[in-house]
């Protein structure tokens, strides 16, 4: 058996599951850039997490049928704040700041990381980390750092391979293989894999069900 899979939607219940929790309000909570700001961790909580301009604001825009829920930014490092999203009242989605790189003063990306950090490994109410991955280009080291924090703090994460329209057959396939070797040695990864394009819209039913499902 292959490992680690692609996510597959069950059944039409499974898929009504889905599309039930999205089709309820959403909208932006607050925008968070200091731990004593987070909201009380009483909701089951989702986040989102990856490199600069990896796309999960266009994810969150896409899940959400809604075209600017979430700002996205062509600056590389440009959103420094956790966004949270409430949805239907039971969650949070949270839009992480993309780590890697940024065009800000040193002392505040230290600042922004460590805010980063101190979520990820503190957080009660957090679920699931959706770890995305630009197809194109693979896991990278700075992911494999997020990785281990994971795996060191317990934390289960699910890889979401992002822009799937952008690569040829054979490329998704070898960044596929590559990405399932590198999770091989990650305790804390989810055994499935999502694949998502924002623009075509692949995968994003997939991932509402699978959101849908975390309890």
């Amino acid at each position: 058996m292959l490992e680690f899979p692609i996510t597959q939607i069950k059944d039409e219940q499974d898929r009504q599951k889905g599309h039930l929790l999205f089709s309820k309000e959403i909208s932006f909570l607050k925008g968070v850039v200091d731990i004593d700001g987070l909201p009380n961790d009483t909701r089951i909580e989702i986040c989102f997490a990856g490199r600069s301009n990896v796309g999960k604001s266009s994810l969150i825009n896409a899940l959400s049928s809604r075209k600017s829920l979430a700002r996205s930014s062509n600056t590389p490092g440009r959103t420094q704040e956790i966004n949270f999203f409430s949805l239907a009242g039971t969650n949070y989605l949270v839009d992480l700041p993309g780590y890697g790189y940024a065009y800000a003063p040193i002392k505040k990306v230290e600042k922004w990381q460590s805010l980063l950090k101190n979520y990820l490994t503190g957080r009660a109410s957090l679920r699931r980390v959706f770890l995305l991955i630009d197809s194109r280009h693979g896991i990278k080291a700075v992911d494999e750092t997020i990785m281990q924090l994971l795996d060191k703090a317990a934390v289960t994460f699910q890889i979401v391979m992002t822009k799937i329209d952008k690569p040829n057959k054979d490329e998704l396939r070898m960044s596929l293989d590559k990405t399932r070797s590198a999770l091989v040695k990650h305790p804390a990864a989810f055994p499935e894999l999502l694949l998502t394009s924002s623009v075509k819209m692949n995968g994003i039913e997939t991932l509402r069900t699978a959101i849908a499902n975390i309890e």
